[in-house]
């Protein structure tokens, strides 16, 4: 009798997609949440969607840990090998935003989970919100308004003057902009109507794209932090741009520059801004993103600093965007179950680690695609409760139509690996 051949294993133990279809309604779990009233309505024929609201994956139920085959999730958790190696059947995880930082994406790809996030939601939001920080630094309006609001009183241009000093005029100065993706173009194209000059960098964009837009291109970072009156940073956050501002290319940039990040903390070095604001190289600094969030004004290193303006990350909300951002992670899990993973997935950030006996399968079958009928799927309008957990372990809650409001908010922005222009946000 001919022995059967040992079934190959891709990275991570996880086995081969079998051959037909799953189980009609494979587990999706948000992760860090528990509001699902947006991603129910698009996921609820295809899927059974259980919300765990957990920090880390020690709270989460075994049954997801054993048996999502999905995952959504915020900012607020964060994955790393040993954290995706608990899971045994999960193969894509839609990050509800556009930042990935919070997710080995390399690990993932090896053990067979396509990582995807939203690139394209939020860029008016998160460009109008850069350009209220810029206006506010030049026109020192934050400034003012706390003034009044303390009582102050202005007889006269003296008290004005004294009150307004350092508020300094828009056209003719310099805007740098640092990653023209979506929104350092969005960005762009805004500071030109207030009169500035715009510059940018970016060694991903392809030549020519500063004629297109009419802007002026610099080709190092210390080109762009020496000629900018305004430095707006919309950069992706890896490895080899933590603390793109520091104590040394501050040194670089224009005595008495403004400095503006919607982007991701950890590109700016918040000791040497703190140095750098309270001697007055910079003049003043804006700030929506913070290396440790939430951010704290009684703790850290800028706790005291001057001329500072600190929005709590949230650059990228409005109440359209918001529902947008989640409608768009939504649908890419659909088309997840539906389809075939990675091919058919709008925004897979790992394509290139991708590593699994099962690549370009349907999670529902073959090779060739599983060609689902959402009609033929038994449609529900209310799910069963999850059975709670054993002692120690977290419940795990499903959720029919409404359920309690998420107070978890998302950090904008886009990473990506691909060689395109380094945008955050």
């Amino acid at each position: 009798m001919e022995k059967k051949k040992p079934i190959k294993r891709p990275l991570g133990g996880r086995g081969p997609i079998s051959n037909g279809p799953m189980h009609t309604r494979p587990l999706v779990a948000l992760l860090d949440g528990r509001d699902c009233s947006v991603e129910m309505p698009i996921l609820k024929d295809v899927a059974t969607v259980a919300f765990c609201d957990a920090q880390s994956t020690q709270e989460i139920h075994e049954k997801v840990l054993n048996e999502a085959v999905g995952a959504l999730m915020w900012h607020t958790i964060t994955l790393t090998k040993d954290d995706l190696e608990k899971f045994k059947a999960l193969r894509i995880i839609v990050r509800i935003g556009s930042g990935v930082d919070n997710v080995d994406i390399k690990a993932a790809g090896e053990l067979g989970v396509a990582v995807c996030n939203v690139p394209g939601y939020g860029v008016e939001e998160v460009a109008d919100a850069t350009l209220c920080l810029i206006l506010n630094l030049y026109r020192r309006t934050y400034w003012l308004a706390n003034m009044v609001r303390e009582g102050k009183k202005f007889q006269g241009p003296e008290q004005i003057r004294e009150a307004a000093s350092g508020c300094a005029r828009i056209r003719g100065d310099t805007l740098g902009i640092v990653g023209l993706g979506r929104i350092g173009t969005a960005v762009a194209l805004r500071a030109k109507a207030f009169g500035f000059s715009v510059i940018f960098y970016d060694p991903y964009l392809p030549d020519g794209i500063e004629k297109s837009l009419g802007l002026t291109r610099v080709y190092t970072l210390q080109d762009l932090l020496f000629q900018s009156d305004c430095v707006s940073l919309h950069c992706t956050l890896n490895e080899h741009n933590h603390h793109l501002i520091n104590e040394y290319t501050i040194k670089q940039m224009r005595p008495g520059a403004f400095l503006v990040n919607t982007a991701r903390g950890g590109l700016v070095d918040e000791n040497a801004l703190a140095a750098a604001l309270k001697d007055g190289r910079i003049r003043a600094a804006a700030l929506d993103v913070q290396e440790n969030e939430p951010y704290n004004n009684m703790t850290g290193p800028l706790k005291d600093a001057p001329n500072l303006i600190v929005t709590p990350h949230a650059a990228w909300y409005s109440d359209a965007s918001c529902t947008e951002l989640r409608e768009m992670a939504a649908s890419e899990i659909r088309r997840a179950i539906v389809g075939r993973i990675p091919d058919s997935l709008r925004n897979c950030v790992n394509k290139e680690y991708f590593i699994s006996s099962g690549y370009g399968e349907s999670m529902n079958g073959a090779s060739g695609g599983y060609n689902f009928n959402p009609m033929g799927v038994p449609h529900s309008t209310t799910l069963e409760p999850m059975p709670a957990g054993p002692p120690g372990q977290p419940a795990l809650t499903t959720t029919p139509h409404a359920t309690p409001h998420s107070t978890l908010q998302e950090a904008v922005n886009h990473m990506t690996p691909k060689p395109e222009s380094s945008e955050v946000h």
